[in-house]
């Protein structure tokens, strides 16, 4: 199948599934840091899994580059620190970036165990 076709489906799913989550939860910070870790997760395991170059393509730059969120992420965190709220912003910026570490290792660990 044609890459930009894998990456078009993968995104649009993955689009509509950060969508999804952000209605589901309808909390902003933890919806971003949600999907995130989440994808963090996912993109571990698929980086270290035996798939094949389609499923990477569709899986990994389609659905997890639409499904993750780093300009909601800025965005929040600009906020929170434009309302005063530096501690928060510093927590939330310190919190997102260990806990998608934190994902990718997990990640990489199941995908390894494949």
């Amino acid at each position: 199948m044609n890459p930009f076709v894998l990456v078009g489906i993968g995104g649009a799913v993955g689009a509509m599934a950060r969508y999804t989550t952000a209605r589901l939860l309808e909390r902003e910070l933890v919806d971003t840091l949600s999907v995130n870790v989440l994808g963090s997760v996912l993109l571990g395991l698929l980086v270290t899994a035996p798939a094949g170059d389609a499923v990477a393509l569709a899986a990994g730059t389609g659905f997890c580059g639409a499904f993750t969120t780093f300009s909601s992420f800025a965005v929040e965190t600009v906020q929170l620190a434009g309302d005063g709220e530096l501690r928060t912003a510093a927590l939330y910026a310190g919190g997102m970036f260990a806990a998608a570490l934190v994902g990718v290792l997990i990640g990489g660990t199941l995908g390894g165990a494949l």
